[in-house]
């Protein structure tokens, strides 16, 4: 069937259900959903049942939008807005999107804007034409968050114009009826870093992850090897981006640099910290003088390309394949990926990089799901059991306090992401508790516009935790915690004469203010170094960890330093966003429903291959250890 037929069948479909009154002007595909632009929303909206029917008949997300000669203009609509919301909603700010007819209400109270059942919002909507989106204004509030917000609406017309685009791709007719389904390993695989993998069916190829390897030395180990024929960037439907570490998002900015105009999946909190650790990474590279594999041109036009969605969302992303997105208590807003092909043909779950635990910042990782035939599973722990979390609080604990005892200061280097809130959790609990003296924590490297974007999306959150945001008993806003605002008080910091602890980036020491602190903390003894998070071979941080005391440094001025390292070095394991070895097979055993095969990445080499061996052992399923560039037939 033609592609103009397709549309022209389904908007049949919609004009013949709609009641004539509503006056649907235009139908548009505007990517994964079904946009219905009408003059007459009050009709809608009065009959929900309407849309939840036609969107059952064509088996798509529909969304009703006002076609723009009902919109009421932008001062207006703020003045009905200001006056039918009550004041202790806290409105902070109103933005209009005019391509999509959305404003965008921030409110400190957003069930207040919502109304009960949603009734204001429907109000709101028939009263201004406009579509109201709620969003909670945050308790800390973020300097890059309204950046993106600010960048989407001024490129409005450029996004819808790619969401029909995307649409039109997504909705096309299905030319080969599907019966294969192929995965080709292009980086993480029998290694951690560079996370990706394609996924093709005859109708079409998907990427799951695009990352890079930080702590590799040359190009063709640093970045996923698209340089093979089956990779075709033109014939690429969709990129889904699990979460916003770089081993897993890196390299995504690359493909915009050569034509790609496709969409990115993910969920909304990842593409905030994907954007900002991107940037991140480039100002680090530039100042390190690396030779970088793209620009901020290329990672701000990303912005305009993905499509968010929610947890547990079912959405088209090709003809063939329905993705849908489920909590992997890794990081915030990390994800694991459900593909289901064809109809019924085969399912993929991809977990990335996931937790099977409750931690104090996140929920831990789902284990329930409609259908899988294949699991991709992380084995970055495949061999090893970490201590126990509260094992390891008290092993941190006790670091701290013994330094703090003995004048010195504690320098602990973070991923500005998820471990950076996490151990700031530990240690403000512990000073709240009266376990740790109040001594200043000094912050530095994205790490408060990491904690601001965490407490922008509270839902995710473990529960504890968002109670105590909700009630605004926010500890990330702890008055003995301090922001490192310029590079040219680290001195300072550390010349001061009283115990205090730095938390700062990166947490593998390849970069950032935390190798600086490294030179100016390391010469005195009194002083401890305390590793919170996995460090990957070939890093300066796992050279310190596997007990180098003496490290070469280039300083700024290009003279190769010598830095003796007198203070103590400690690793205190446990605090991983990985599942270990235990949870790795606890989550297998608990699984539904279960898999039939199981192929393993994400992982050294041997803790793959152990990992393997105890699978086959308990469980009686297949499982598959390939290298890079490996494929692998599936269905």
């Amino acid at each position: 069937m033609h592609h103009g037929n397709i549309l022209e069948l389904i908007r049949n479909t919609i004009i013949k259900q709609m009641p004539p009154e509503a006056t649907v002007v235009r139908v548009e595909f505007e990517g994964p959903e079904i946009s219905i632009y009408v003059r007459n929303p009050a009709v809608v909206l009065e009959k929900p049942e309407i849309v939840k029917r036609i969107a059952k008949t064509i088996k798509k997300r529909i969304v009703i939008r006002t076609d723009p000669s009902i919109r009421k203009d932008k001062e207006r609509a703020k003045k009905i807005v200001t006056e039918m919301v009550p004041p202790e909603a806290g409105i902070k700010e109103i933005i209009f999107d005019d391509a999509l007819g959305e404003m965008i209400i921030k409110a400190k109270k957003p069930g207040l804007v919502i109304g009960k059942g949603g009734t204001l919002l429907r109000t709101l909507l028939i009263k201004t034409g406009w579509r109201p989106v709620v969003e909670r204004a945050p308790p800390i509030e973020s300097k890059f968050i309204p950046q993106i917000l600010h960048h989407l609406v001024e490129e409005s017309p450029y996004r819808v114009r790619v969401l029909r685009d995307i649409g039109q791709r997504i909705h096309r007719p299905v030319i080969f009826k599907s019966n294969y389904v192929r995965i080709t390993a292009l980086g993480g695989f029998m290694e951690v870093g560079r996370s990706a993998i394609l996924v093709e069916t005859a109708e079409s190829k998907v990427l799951l992850d695009l990352g890079i390897n930080a702590g590799a030395t040359s190009p063709i180990n640093a970045y996923p090897r698209l340089d093979i024929p089956e990779f075709v960037i033109e014939e690429l439907d969709a990129v889904v981006i699990t979460h916003a570490h770089l081993d897993h998002c890196g390299f995504l900015p690359y493909l915009f640099k050569y034509g790609y105009n496709g969409p990115v999946y993910t969920t909304k909190a990842t593409r905030d910290l994907m954007i900002l650790l991107q940037l991140d990474f480039l100002e680090i590279s530039r100042r390190e003088g690396k030779v970088l594999p793209y620009t901020q041109k290329e990672v701000k036009k990303l912005i305009s390309h993905v499509i968010p969605l929610d947890y547990e969302e079912v959405t088209d992303i090709a003809p063939d394949i329905r993705l849908t997105l489920y909590n992997a208590g890794h990081i915030l807003g990390s994800a694991m990926a459900h593909l289901h092909i064809g109809e019924g043909l085969h399912n993929i779950i991809y977990t990335s990089d996931f937790k099977y635990e409750n931690t104090r910042l996140l929920e831990k990782a789902n284990d329930r799901f409609p259908r899988v035939e294949t699991l991709i599973m992380e084995s970055t722990y495949g061999d090893e059991e970490l201590p126990p979390r509260e094992e390891a609080e008290r092993q941190l604990i006790s670091l701290v306090k013994r330094t703090a005892e003995r004048g010195g200061k504690v320098l602990i280097p973070v991923f500005a992401v998820g471990r950076g809130q996490e151990i700031l959790l530990v240690l403000i609990d512990a000073m709240e508790s009266g376990k740790l003296p109040k001594i200043p924590i000094y912050i530095e490297g994205m790490i408060d516009e990491a904690t601001a974007i965490h407490t922008t999306y509270p839902e995710l959150l473990s529960d504890k935790l968002r109670e105590r945001i909700y009630r605004d008993e926010n500890p990330f806003t702890a008055d003995y915690v301090y922001i490192v605002e310029s590079r040219e008080t680290r001195t300072d910091i550390v010349e001061y004469d009283e115990p205090l602890i730095i938390m700062a980036t990166s947490g593998m020491l390849t970069g950032g203010p935390a190798v600086d602190y490294l030179r100016l903390l390391a010469p005195d003894p009194k002083n401890t170094l305390i590793f919170v998070s996995y460090q990957v071979e070939g890093t300066l941080g796992r050279k310190i960890k596997d007990g180098a005391r003496e490290i070469s440094y280039i300083d700024k001025d290009g003279r190769l330093e010598v830095i003796k390292i007198n203070m103590e070095v400690h690793s205190v394991e446990g605090f991983s966003g990985h599942s270990d070895r235990r949870q790795l097979l606890r989550f297998l055993q608990r699984m539904t429903p279960k898999p039939q095969r199981i192929i393993l990445n994400h992982g050294e080499r041997s803790k793959i291959l152990a990992l393997a061996n105890a699978i086959r052992r308990r469980f009686a399923i297949e499982v598959y250890t390939p290298h890079i560039l490996d494929s692998i037939r599936l269905a």
